[in-house]
């Protein structure tokens, strides 16, 4: 199966459009065409319905391996590519904007003091983003967080027929801390000493997937179709999140040190169901260059671990 063809097809299941993926991809429609058809020939049998255009069952199928397939490929090119690097190439660190409040910046201090001269560049992005940056070998490592049931490892990226776990990328644990539901100062509920998420599904939510807990995780743990957004945030400012909060749009829950002093708004524990934020290091299994390594020393350092355990198997 040529991996050409299979990427192609992926972006046009994705697309629903075989004009909207030659975009993507930045070939010819015609190109496309002939890309889905040579894959369909090769397995003989059709991939995708036409008008509309949509996987058909062989076609779901497909696509159920398409992402590991396609990933294993781009992290093995990325391996092979690392083997071959200057000890002295610049790191690229992605980060997601909540896992930033771990101290990176004086992690970075010391790489760039162990290696002097060093070019370092720092991208801040949304999750699914910055994961996705890490397998296709974009960073050299990255930092990212989410909201899962205490000790256990972060559910890295799910899109559409793509899904990534532990077991491909190599997640090491940082730092895990309580959430906080984040209400206006004035809300009813703001002095309280706690909250259970079920006392809350019918309240008004801000979804702000790249920022705050995603209302699809909420809603998992809450085993409801609530909670339900008011208001969709796209942004990865904190505080703009914050203030949309305290202006009464709607509620958020977050790690308790990432809501700012004097911000109009009252943090109130989370108390059920049992759910920690969580931030975890992203690197190569075999420890990526040495620069990485120095990295996860540092960070390591900063954030009081003596070591960082791998959350994989």
């Amino acid at each position: 199966m040529d991996p050409h063809l299979l990427r192609t097809f992926v972006a046009v299941a994705d697309c629903r459009s075989f004009s909207a993926a030659a975009r993507r991809l930045g070939y010819t429609q015609s190109a496309v065409s002939q890309h889905v058809a040579a894959l369909e020939g090769d397995l003989g049998t059709t991939l995708l319905h036409r008008r509309p255009v949509a996987p058909t069952e062989a076609g779901e199928r497909l696509l159920e391996h398409a992402g590991p397939i396609l990933l294993r490929l781009d992290l093995a090119r990325d391996d092979v590519r690392r083997a071959a690097l200057d000890p002295a190439a610049p790191l690229r660190l992605g980060m997601t904007p909540l896992a930033a409040t771990v101290r990176v910046a004086d992690a970075l201090a010391v790489v760039r003091r162990a290696r002097p001269g060093l070019d370092v560049t720092v991208r801040v992005a949304d999750r699914d983003s910055v994961v996705a940056g890490f397998a296709t070998g974009e960073y050299a490592a990255v930092l990212v967080d989410g909201v899962v049931a205490p000790s256990d490892p972060l559910r890295l990226l799910e899109s559409g027929a793509l899904g990534y776990g532990p077991e491909v990328l190599g997640g090491v644990g940082i730092t895990e801390q309580p959430l906080v539901v984040v209400l206006p100062d004035g809300h009813p509920l703001a002095r309280r000493t706690g909250l259970p998420l079920d006392d809350l599904l019918d309240a008004r939510w801000i979804d702000a997937p790249g920022v705050a807990a995603p209302l699809p995780d909420l809603r998992a743990v809450a085993r409801s179709d609530a909670p339900r957004p008011s208001v969709r945030y796209e942004g990865t400012d904190v505080a703009a999140l914050v203030a949309l909060v305290a202006a009464g749009h709607g509620l958020a829950v977050l790690p308790w040190s990432a809501v700012p002093d004097r911000a109009r708004v009252a943090p109130v524990p989370l108390t059920a169901p049992r759910l920690v934020h969580r931030t975890e290091l992203l690197r190569p299994r075999d420890g990526g260059s040495a620069t990485v390594a120095t990295l996860t020393a540092a960070v390591a350092a900063e954030t009081g671990q003596s070591s960082l355990q791998s959350t994989g198997p």
